[in-house]
């Protein structure tokens, strides 16, 4: 896949207007965005993507147009298992509804500068050890473990990492938002604002999602402009998606198990394209085993989309039981009046 330096300066350059907008939309006004601002928005994001997607397929062909909504696809489920601890980072905050749009869009810019961080260094890693495949699918598999263990989380409040908790002792903090603002100066000192503590806490919580997302993505793709356009696309319409379907989430029971299969194929996926391309000298001398089946991106777009339809549809049909059986359940009777109850004096 041939990218000009060109086409990148157009991409970053157009997609950094779609954030400014934003960025001026929301700073002009904090706001909570109504159902329809969320659903307008969102579906201009979708569309956004698809019509990239077509524009990839025109110019490079069908292959890297379904290794982009592959991708792309991956990215948007993974986020919106990141949308619960964002839930959970705004009510440990105390964040005002009004600024909650206004944290969630610096977080994402923030989001955004630190994974094409992480996709320009595993590109490079890429291309230089081929063996890093090996690592990065015994990881996804190892992910797809942990989180299909763990389930559907019952922890109700975020706990804060290391970096947040060495923030809040080493700098004083006022006690109370001040609108948008990071810091303020009171009584001739400047002190951090808690908008400031929740950005932070969203930027190094999306990075630590990103260790799984970014070997997830290249196990779809190896081209980082697919990678990086994927991520933003991804990324770009996670503000309205959080307001959008916050309810949505609890429904969701299934998600993990869901996530899990998803990041365990793409672990499957990442080891036999790199038993295919074998370059280990002590497996099979260093040749590629041409027994071992290399998955096509369309086997993988497919399977994606089902393991996601089959995830929501579970989850949805799921929640409907639980919520019809919780409906049927007859209403305790109150207990009669005790003789005490009926005489006071007792």
């Amino acid at each position: 896949m041939q990218v000009t330096s060109l086409t990148w300066e157009l991409t970053l350059g157009v997609l950094a207007l779609f954030l400014l907008a934003d960025v001026l939309v929301v700073a002009r006004k904090p706001h909570t965005p109504s159902m329809r601002e969320c659903t307008a928005y969102l579906v201009f994001y979708v569309s956004l993507a698809v019509l990239f997607g077509l524009f990839v397929w025109r110019t490079w062909g069908g292959q890297y147009a379904g290794e982009f909504y592959a991708g792309w696809l991956t990215e948007y489920s993974l986020s919106v298992d990141n949308l619960f601890v964002f839930l959970l980072i705004m009510a440990k905050f105390r964040v005002p509804a009004r600024l909650q749009q206004s944290a969630l869009l610096v977080g994402i810019i923030i989001a955004i500068v630190l994974r094409g961080i992480f996709i320009a260094l595993g590109a490079a890693v890429i291309n230089s050890y081929a063996w890093v495949f090996y690592i990065f699918g015994a990881f996804l598999i190892y992910t797809a473990v942990k989180l299909a263990r763990e389930g559907e989380s019952d922890d109700d409040e975020f706990e804060e990492n290391r970096l947040l908790k060495a923030v809040e002792r080493r700098f004083p903090a006022t006690s109370s938002f001040h609108g948008s603002k990071l810091s303020v100066v009171q009584g001739g000192k400047r002190l951090i604002t808690p908008m400031f503590i929740v950005i932070l806490a969203l930027g190094t919580t999306d990075l630590l999602f990103a260790l799984d997302s970014i070997p997830a993505i290249y196990g779809l793709t190896k081209e980082p402009y697919l990678v990086l356009t994927a991520n933003i696309f991804a990324l770009m319409g996670l503000r309205q998606l959080y307001f959008l379907i916050g309810g949505l989430l609890k429904r969701l029971i299934y998600l993990s198990i869901g996530l899990a299969v998803l990041l365990a194929f793409i672990g499957v996926k990442l080891i036999l394209h790199a038993l295919h391309e074998n370059n280990l000298p002590f497996l099979n001398g260093g040749q590629p085993i041409h027994s071992v089946p290399d998955i096509p991106i369309s086997v993988s777009l497919g399977a994606i989309v089902t393991i996601l339809g089959v995830t929501t549809i579970a989850s949805l049909a799921k929640s409907s039981r639980d919520r019809a059986a919780a409906a049927a359940v007859p209403a305790q009777p109150l207990p009669p009046p005790s003789q005490d109850d009926d005489n006071p004096l007792a």
